[in-house]
């Protein structure tokens, strides 16, 4: 099967803070290396006077160019301006980010070539899409188009229509989208398998605290057959929030030692961040570090040290809400704390030490696996996913289970959310539900689609509507309606509901709700992709030329100035 040519199969993990990129090669997986010598690449793009930077380029310019460097797209692809925790993110990031008028998505707003530039989270989401697919063509010598994408497992509908808008955008076809900790277990799998336990059944428990996002999965792993039972989590905790409580701490340090409110001043945040996230680094194998910013605001040096303890103690509750999700997967496949065989560690956020140790008392003192590379187990898996789907790599029996996260239904006429699909249910899965008209003489019902566990419809996040038209008047409760929800492989939910006795029928894609990016906007937004990208290359060209030459003139004055020195020589010696 490898010896067939076709164009190579990729996994991307497109994390919060970090991505990374894989493919099969070589009976294998290859976690492929940068231009910058590095195996994961910062989720980051920048703009400037002149360029377009993403990536290591974008993220070490952050601290002078804070208002036109873009990190966190992925706390907002998929979410309403008006959403609570954008309005809260907002008050941290050195960016700006407005409403798009027509259907509250939030758009970044940056100065790029001394111009206002818009850009939806999908836009800089497959910027760095496209600089991890640049990077597995450089390494492949050839052509990629197809990927399998991850994302988090408590991603909502719109949160995953809006990932594989952005995949398109950056001119990929998304064979799969897999959640993220179902590939990490899949690197797990593969790695456990081969060391003589292929007969074993085992239940495991991927436990993935990433820069943004925390996810929970259980997954039952037997032979080449992963069948995830229950998931749960958070799609707004990680690494960046405890920077960003490291950074609340020392602006107010800062404003107690100078009388100075620094929390406005982006540039200064920016840089204070920077410095705050590379101390959490240290505390994960020091137990003290310090915080050093030259001339941090109106030229004033800024220096601290913060202790492990202290930082432990600034995000005690985040540590400890981390354990909150565990405890439901296990309650929602049925499991006790024995039950789990191993515990694997993905996401850079579970080398925190007090993480590890919160974790380790709720399973009772049971070590930890760490057999896998936390920041590449999920682009690993993503890998090994996409060489199957692409047949280069055997199957082998090899079958993937996966569960939606959040459950699925319809509001009732009194507000109520009326479950179709629960939360936990295998998919690819399709079910139905009977409905009533909800008073006399009714001759048109809509039908409005939620997705969540609370008990009122309104509260939970709402997908899309649709309206059935031309039904005869009756009385309440007489007509009759069939509404069918059904989840693809990717989690993708299609709607439909139809009068029953009659034709009349209407079907949702979710993906054309509003809010969410129509085909004309995506087309648009390819086309304006490879413009970027034409800029870049021309840009870059222009930087050889212009290195090309000044090696010329300094290679000419070399030459001339040796063969001046020889001539003054020659003279030298007709002289004497």
């Amino acid at each position: 099967m490898e010896g067939k040519k076709e164009l190579p199969a990729i996994g991307i993990d497109l994390g919060t803070t970090y991505s990374c990129v894989g493919v099969w090669q070589h009976g294998r997986v290859e976690i492929i290396i940068n231009d910058q010598g590095n195996r994961t690449t910062p989720s980051c793009v920048a703009f400037n006077q002149t360029q377009r930077l993403v990536g290591e380029a974008a993220k070490n310019q952050a601290t002078s160019n804070p208002i036109n460097t873009i990190f966190d797209a992925k706390r907002l692809i998929g979410r309403r301006f008006t959403d609570e925790i954008v309005q809260n993110d907002m008050k941290l990031w050195p960016f700006k980010v407005i409403s798009a008028s027509e259907d509250d998505k939030p758009v970044i707003v940056v100065t790029y070539k001394g111009e206002e530039k818009e850009f939806s989270a999908e836009e800089i989401s497959s910027m760095v899409l496209m600089k991890m697919k640049q990077t597995a063509e450089t390494y492949l010598g050839s052509e990629v188009k197809n990927a399998v994408i991850t994302v988090p497992a408590y991603f909502n509908d719109s949160q995953r229509q809006a990932t594989k808008a952005a995949s398109t955008i950056a001119g990929l076809n998304v064979m799969h989208i897999i959640n993220e900790p179902t590939a990490a277990a899949i690197a797990y799998g593969l790695n456990d398998m081969s060391n003589d336990r292929k007969d074993m059944a085992k239940n495991v428990l991927v436990f993935d605290l990433g820069g943004g996002t925390f996810d929970v999965s259980l997954v039952r792993i037997s032979k080449q057959a992963y069948e995830v039972k229950a998931v749960n989590g958070d799609t707004h905790l990680g690494g960046q929030d405890f920077d960003s409580r490291m950074v609340d701490y020392f602006v107010s340090e800062f404003k107690r030692k100078h009388n100075k409110d620094i929390s406005q001043e982006r540039r200064a945040i920016g840089r204070l961040r920077y410095a705050c996230e590379r101390a959490k680094r240290m505390l994960s194998s020091a137990t003290e570090t310090s915080i050093d910013v030259d001339c941090l605001y109106e030229g004033i040096d800024f220096y601290s040290t913060i202790s492990r303890a202290k930082f432990e103690k600034l995000n005690l509750d985040l540590f400890k809400n981390c354990i909150n999700p565990v405890k439901r997967c296990l309650e929602d496949a049925n499991m006790k704390k024995g039950d789990v065989d191993d515990v694997v560690l993905v996401g850079g956020s579970t080398r925190i030490p007090k993480v590890q140790e919160l974790l380790k008392d709720f399973f009772k003192g049971k070590e930890l696996c760490q057999s896998i590379n936390p920041d590449e187990a999920v682009a690993y898996g993503a890998a090994i996913q996409a060489a199957i789907l692409s047949g280069v790599r055997n199957n082998k029996d090899f079958t993937l289970v996966d569960v939606t996260p959040l459950s699925l239904g319809v509001r009732l006429y009194y507000g109520e959310m009326n479950i179709v699909i629960p939360r936990n249910s295998t998919i690819p899965v399709k079910m139905s539900t009977i409905l009533f008209t909800a008073y006399d003489g009714e001759t048109t019902v809509p039908f409005s689609v939620y997705e969540g566990e609370r008990p009122i419809a309104e509260d939970n996040n709402f997908l899309g509507t649709f309206t059935l038209y031309d039904i005869p008047p009756a009385p309440q409760g007489q007509e009759k309606f069939d509404v069918c929800f059904e989840i693809d492989n990717d989690g993708i939910l299609t709607v439909s509901a139809q009068h029953i006795g009659t034709d009349n029928k209407k079907q949702i894609s979710i993906a054309n709700h509003s809010g969410r990016l129509s085909k004309e906007e995506i087309d648009r937004m390819v086309e304006e992709a490879n413009n970027y990208k034409a800029e870049d290359e021309q840009h870059k060209k222009a930087v050889n030329a212009k290195l090309a030459l000044q090696n010329y003139a300094e290679s000419m004055l070399d030459m001339v100035e040796v063969r001046w020195n020889k001539f003054r020589e020659f003279l030298n010696k007709r002289k004497s």
